[in-house]
């Protein structure tokens, strides 16, 4: 982080201003309306009833106010799937940069209907606004990652990478943090909660133009050579050698001339790239299903067994948001000399011994008096392999494993199976705790073990490599057990040569 500092402060610039309107909107709204330490919940549901019963002359009963609430929250993952599926072609043909400053009218829109709903007595507003920060969301967490890890040199790409987790992590912080009632989290400051993400996307909005375009869609995407090097020297100063990382931009250029961007069918038809979009679909939906949000759920009640005051119990609540950013910061420091593959398979396999040591604890928890205090330690260091693993290293993935043409599609389903992930579980987690209670950790556990296996045996290392290098890697890896004799020859145009390249370079 000091060396980027000192060598490329711009890079560090555009670290903070495409993250707090960036990823930061996706962790603030996930948490603003649906963690246990807000009581923003409350005063939503209450202009619920009142509009009903000013409008209509109808008083709600708890369970219809529960479904519409439900609804209000989970239209916020239809949104977020929407924006997923626009951004691959927005990117591709208006670059990352007017991508991210468009965005940032949607948000905006979204704040001035959240402000006003309270005084137009209209929760309608509530649902329009939480749909509209739902498509925000969708593309920042595609372009925002897209354009940094496309803005970063070889040797700080892991570095930047997780900054962008760093930002889902601060996000929820603030969410958090602002709803408390000591707050924002009032009567009359709840409209300004929902309507902060207004704020940071016109801090985004302003500071934006200061920076420039991805220099690699610069080069890659519209033939630019002059436009990359001018930004790389101001990404990165103008006193460093940049000779090295563009010829190696200009070997992908070379690989994939005449190709356009491809589509999500094309990348998921394509044989050669079946191990990419593999690790793609299997280190994506761990994400969701190793067991986070359960862990989230279940600290309340074990706060509560080991004797918190309930009055004290949203204030303590925040400690796990703040150990997954603390943890995240200090991921930063390390990722660079441990590898991303090393931290993807310790966390998830740690992630797993974890959650099956909780199981055991909460099971005994109500027959041994200090077991809470166990359950307790437990949660915060499963969140502590959460954020230094695949919370860190999962979302800039496509962007390493991945040449230009089919990167936006990589990001797009990418993203979709997170929104996907996120409302499958909102809808059915309630369900499974239901009926399986602290067991469902059994579950979580078996997903976080698996896909910590595949990672080690079929994913290769990307710490300072080029994703000419990643790619001969990944055949390299599968040769044998992957494609067949007769179809390792058939690899399309931009495969082939971005292969052949990567070999003589090596």
């Amino acid at each position: 982080m000091f060396v980027a500092q000192s060598e490329s402060p711009l890079l560090i610039v555009a670290i903070f201003v495409t993250g707090i309107g960036g990823t930061f909107q996706y962790g603030f709204q996930i948490s603003v309306m649906t963690s246990p330490s807000s009581v923003n919940n409350t005063r939503v549901k209450d202009l619920v009833n009142a509009t009903c019963e000013q409008r209509y002359g109808l008083s709600l009963g708890p369970q219809e106010i529960n479904l519409i609430w439900s609804f209000l929250v989970s239209v916020f993952c239809i949104g977020g799937l929407l924006g997923t599926l626009c951004a691959g072609k927005l990117t591709a043909a208006y670059g990352r940069k007017r991508c991210l400053f468009l965005n940032n009218f949607v948000a905006i829109s979204a704040a001035v209907l959240m402000l006003l709903s309270k005084t137009a007595m209209s929760f309608e507003m509530i649902l329009v606004g939480r749909f509209l920060y739902g498509v925000n969301a969708g593309v920042s967490l595609s372009v925002h990652t897209m354009y940094l890890v496309e803005c970063a040199p070889k040797r700080l790409r892991g570095m930047v990478g997780v900054s962008v987790a760093t930002f889902i992590s601060l996000g929820k912080f603030c969410g958090q943090l602002l709803g408390l009632s000591e707050l924002l989290g009032t009567e009359t400051g709840w409209p300004w909660l929902l309507a902060f993400c207004g704020a940071t996307a016109t801090l985004q909005l302003l500071s934006l133009p200061l920076l420039p375009e991805s220099p690699r869609y610069l080069l890659l995407d519209r033939g630019d050579r002059q436009g990359c090097e001018k930004a790389l020297r101001r990404l990165w100063g103008s006193s460093r050698d940049h000779g090295g990382e563009v010829e190696e931009m200009l070997q992908e250029h070379a690989a994939q001339q005449g190709v356009r961007t491809h589509t999500v069918l094309q990348l998921l038809l394509e044989r050669s790239l079946r191990w990419q979009l593999a690790t793609v679909l299997v280190t994506f939906s761990a994400l969701q299903l190793c067991g986070i949000n359960a862990v989230y759920l279940y600290s309340f009640d074990v706060f509560r067994e080991a004797g918190i005051p309930a009055h004290q119990l949203r204030h303590v609540a925040l400690g796990t948001g703040l150990c997954e950013i603390s943890v995240s910061v200090a991921c930063v420091m390390v990722i660079e000399s441990t590898g991303k593959k090393l931290l993807l398979f310790r966390g998830l396999l740690c992630m797993a011994g974890t959650l099956g040591l909780l199981t055991i604890t909460l099971y005994l928890q109500t027959q041994v008096s200090w077991m809470p205090y166990c359950s307790m330690a437990l949660i915060f260091l499963f969140i502590l392999f959460f954020s230094s693993g695949p919370a860190g290293v999962t979302a800039p993935l496509p962007g390493e494993i991945f040449t230009q043409s089919f990167k936006p599609a990589a990001f797009t389903v990418a993203c979709t199976l997170n929104w996907t992930g996120l409302f499958l579980l909102g809808m059915l987690f309630p369900l499974i705790v239901e009926y399986l209670d602290y067991f469902c950790f059994l579950i979580f556990l078996c997903v976080s073990l698996l896909s910590g296996l595949f990672v080690w045996y079929n994913v290769p290392e990307t710490k300072n490599r080029t994703v000419l290098e990643i790619t001969a890697d990944y055949h390299r890896m599968h040769s044998k057990t992957g494609l067949p004799e007769e179809d390792k020859h058939k690899q399309p145009e931009a495969t082939g040569t971005v292969t052949s390249c990567t070999t003589t370079k090596l």
